[in-house]
């Protein structure tokens, strides 16, 4: 293990790596924000956001310690229950990275095995996975995700089931292809003539060859899930008020956007958007590095 580690460090991929300037800063978005996830309520929050024992009214809507009328207590201002925005926001990131990891691992799962059992096996399997998946494909995302949760209901683990249920098509669709390609090679014929199980087969020849796609994948989608969370949060349809949330936080915030205080709904979504951009710049590295026609 330790000379593969010693052998990474010193591989083109890990040169080219260090001169890539915005590969760099979005692996420094993910630790800080993977930092402020794990440790961040021991070490940063000022308070415990949604323990109403710890809330004051009388805190609603100070502005950042920077502005008049601020506190160094909040140093990203209040909302209108007198919760600390920026302990709000350790809190929301909590959810929203267990959402983005957790989803895209299962979809990703679920996904790259429907797609290496329907590219590698076809007939039947095939038609009826590839027929599900283009009736998905012909409604939008974000309705299919709506649909389900009206029907499950709220809460982080039926919002995972909606992600799961919406992002798995691109996962078996990519896979299948790829799978298809593969699986025409001398080497895959061969195999099967030696008589080796099909199993073995999709394991050890067919998936080394398919992983690189869906590692690009897995990682451009574990950003979109972040916003899908945080969209349907802001429409009341995702993460209970009772549970933190980044897109709650914008909602709340959202009302008074234009009446001055801004903080509420800026900040949580700047936060956002710094995550999903960071996850991007990593995904686009990637994307490139795994790419054998840019090579």
């Amino acid at each position: 293990m330790g000379k593969k580690i010693k052998g990474f460090f010193q591989s083109e991929t890990f040169f080219r790596y260090r001169h890539n300037i915005p590969a760099m800063v979005g692996t420094l978005f993910i630790v800080i924000a993977v930092f402020v996830a794990l440790f961040g309520r021991q070490l940063l929050a000022v308070q415990n956001p949604y323990d109403l024992t710890q809330l004051d009214l009388a805190n609603a809507y100070l502005p950042p310690m920077w502005m008049e009328g601020g506190s160094p207590q909040f140093p990203l201002g209040t909302d209108n229950q007198g919760r600390d925005i920026f302990s709000a926001i350790i809190y929301g990131s909590v959810s929203s990275l267990t959402i983005g990891i957790c989803g895209m691992t299962c979809a990703c799962l679920i996904g790259t095995t429907l797609g290496l059992i329907s590219g590698y096996f076809g007939g039947v399997i095939d038609a009826v996975i590839m027929r599900i998946a283009d009736i998905q494909l012909s409604f939008p995302s974000m309705f299919i995700a709506l649909f389900i949760l009206s029907v499950v209901g709220q809460g982080i683990d039926k919002l995972l089931i909606a992600l799961v249920c919406v992002g798995w098509v691109t996962y078996a669709r990519t896979v299948r292809g790829a799978t298809l390609s593969v699986k025409k090679m001398e080497y895959i014929e061969a195999s099967k003539t030696m008589g080796l199980p099909n199993f073995l087969i999709i394991v050890r020849h067919v998936m080394p060859n398919v992983v690189s796609s869906v590692i690009v994948l897995a990682t451009i989608q574990m950003g979109d899930f972040i916003l899908t969370e945080a969209a349907l949060s802001f429409l009341g349809v995702g993460v209970p008020v009772t549970e933190p949330s980044l897109g709650l936080l914008v909602k709340s915030g959202f009302d008074v956007l234009f009446s001055g205080m801004w903080w509420t709904s800026v900040f949580p979504g700047l936060y956002i958007m710094l995550l999903v951009f960071g996850i991007n710049l990593v995904g686009d590295f990637l994307r490139d590095e795994l790419n054998p026609k840019l090579k």
